[in-house]
């Protein structure tokens, strides 16, 4: 990933009108999927313990939450 943060990532793309889904939960880390607006196909995937998506996420499954 560049310099830009996982959660600035996820937040543009939840901004932006596609659908994020969480995939997976460690004690500390997320796996998100990056879906397109339709809620359909998965186009990019991140792995993260980024504190801040950690926090902007929290208990929600999906942007749709």
């Amino acid at each position: 990933m560049s310099a830009e943060t996982a959660a600035a990532v996820v937040r543009r793309w939840e901004e932006s009108g596609g659908v994020w889904r969480v995939v997976g939960r460690r004690r500390g880390e997320l796996t998100v999927s990056l879906c397109q607006c339709t809620g359909g196909e998965e186009v990019d995937r991140i792995v993260s313990a980024d504190p801040a998506l950690l926090a902007f996420v929290g208990d929600r499954a999906s942007s749709l939450d």
